[in-house]
């Protein structure tokens, strides 16, 4: 498993993108994915909700479980991935491209978030 290096990474195994304009782009991890198996739907917040760092904000079901879905940082959703809600599956097959969750754009960002040396270190 390679988690790119650009990325910052939760301990609820969400990644991060730089933020461009400030808005960072959401996904989970390709760890996370695995351990879900299969996802066959996606609940995602909508343009105008707000999230809240370490709030969930949606949820994820597989052939094996439901998972909430936590935001990484605070903010004002500005895009969903309708092609995920579409084919869930992309979360498994391209969880760091076509995967992505949500953008955000992000009025505070917690001091914890992991490199990811880190993440990889805290998923193992």
């Amino acid at each position: 498993m390679s988690n790119p290096q650009q990325l910052r990474y939760s301990k609820e195994h969400e990644w991060l993108s730089a933020a461009e304009d400030g808005v960072s782009t959401v996904g989970i991890t390709e760890h996370a994915a695995n351990a879900l198996g299969d996802v066959v739907y996606v609940q995602l917040p909508e343009v105008g909700d707000t999230v809240t760092a370490g709030e969930t904000c949606g949820e994820l079901e597989s052939t094996k479980s439901v998972s909430d879905l936590y935001s990484p940082v605070t903010g004002e959703i500005v895009e969903a991935n309708q092609d995920v809600v579409d084919d869930p599956s992309l979360v498994n097959s391209a969880p760091f491209e076509g995967g992505w969750l949500f953008k955000v754009r992000v009025a505070q960002e917690p001091e914890d978030l992991l490199s990811a040396a880190e993440y990889t270190d805290f998923a193992s």
